[in-house]
């Protein structure tokens, strides 16, 4: 262990600052439709979250099995150290499950390292360039060799500053979270009004309605392409592609970004499949049925479609389309190999209500989704301020060992 005299910092090692050290079983237990937690790869977000909106389970009479070596405790963090490097999040409150294939734990020794410090830390550069000095290229998948990390190299500030340094960047988190269960209460609010209305039929007025084959006989059903235009993706050739920002942004499908709010990485000039801003993203390559919107002029290639209502109707289309094809998956079916052609897309059935309701669920509709669009944009500026600071100070370019910050 040596010290960096003119910052105070420390140079140690990873065995230095954990308690504890695993990694993750070898196989893969039965799966259960209900139980504890199988914490895999798939679970672990690039940003560093964890998101257990889709997660595997296990038997709990299989448990204990599972976690005999080690069960996954609040406070510990897991990383990964095989196929997709650099994933890392922290266990939260309330955790039950055991840690799966590919994945490592540590517990940090709290007497030596703030655990958000040294989570930040492993999105620093210097972190990252041990990983890549350190990675095993192999015939299918990289990995890092988990019986060398306990001597990969750590810089550590006093943990004053530890302190310090994680919770400024936590405040970050702490904001982009506040406004992510807002928008899931807003998204949750303009699906209940939808389904009440117009799934349930019960409508402003309901109880006058005539009904003819469990349907307002004013209301219709009709094709996308009789109210809708639509864009089918094209994707150019490599030679329009850039990363210097001439020409749009590109996206190929709509797992390229979250919703409402598409992170430009490659530039296109070629301006032959427009979605302008307001267009529901479509993905017409597996998995068919993600829906998005633009929130501003991109190119499209294959895997994208671009919808617009040609009734005036926007909103009330992006909730029939989310409801139509996020709830109930009727199209693609999340194959690997599903994909769907302009003449399918052309011919999905929609039930057009009688303009005085569409018009009414648009005027509540077009404020939510304003209010989702500008925390959304928010979020994306919060992210990127917390991402240009993170790496400045966790290697100590930006000194905050005298500020007065609440820890």
């Amino acid at each position: 262990m040596s010290v960096d005299k003119q910052l105070g910092w420390r140079k140690c090692r990873m065995s230095d600052v954990m308690l504890e050290f695993y990694d993750g079983l070898h196989a893969t237990p039965k799966p259960a439709d209900a139980g504890p937690i199988f914490l895999g790869i798939r679970n672990l977000t690039a940003d560093g979250g964890l998101d257990l909106s889709d997660v595997r389970h296990i038997a709990e009479e299989d448990f204990a099995k599972w976690t005999r070596r080690i069960q996954p405790q609040s406070g510990d963090i897991v990383f990964s150290y095989e196929a997709t490097l650099n994933l890392y999040a922290i266990i939260p409150e309330g955790f039950r499950g055991c840690l799966g294939r590919r994945l490592a734990l540590i517990k940090p020794n709290p007497e030596v390292v703030d655990t958000r410090f040294l989570f930040c830390y492993f999105f620093g550069a210097a972190w990252r360039g041990i990983i890549a000095t350190n990675m095993i290229s192999g015939a299918t998948v990289d990995r890092v060799p988990l019986i060398r990390f306990p001597d990969f190299e750590v810089r550590l500030p006093p943990l004053p500053t530890q302190r310090r340094i994680a919770s400024i960047l936590s405040a970050y988190d702490d904001l982009i979270e506040n406004n992510t269960r807002r928008i899931k209460i807003l998204e949750e609010v303009a699906r209940l009004i939808y389904r009440e209305w117009f799934v349930n039929f019960r409508f402003p007025g309901y109880e006058r309605a005539k009904m003819k084959g469990g349907v307002p006989e004013e209301w219709e059903v009709k094709r996308l392409a009789d109210v809708c235009s639509l864009v089918m993706g094209q994707s150019p050739e490599s030679k329009y592609y850039n990363e210097d920002g001439d020409g749009l942004p590109f996206h190929q499908g709509v797992t390229d970004f979250g919703y409402w709010y598409p992170q430009d990485r490659i530039y296109c000039t070629a301006e032959n499949r427009i979605a302008e801003r307001g267009d529901i993203l479509f993905s017409v390559r597996a998995p068919v049925g993600r829906i998005n919107v633009a929130n501003k002029k991109i190119v499209i290639g294959r895997g994208l479609s671009a919808i617009r209502s040609t009734l005036g109707n926007q909103a009330f289309l992006l909730q029939q389309l989310k409801e139509k094809f996020q709830e109930e998956d009727t199209m693609g079916g999340g194959t690997i190999f599903k994909s769907v052609t302009k003449e399918d897309m052309q011919g999905i059935e929609l039930l057009v209500p009688a303009e005085l309701y569409i018009k009414r669920f648009e005027e509540l509709a077009v404020a939510v989704f304003r209010e989702i669009e500008i925390l959304t944009t928010k979020n994306a500026n919060l992210r990127q301020t917390r991402d240009l600071l993170l790496p400045k100070l966790v290697s100590g370019e930006v000194d905050v060992s005298d500020l007065e910050i609440e820890t």
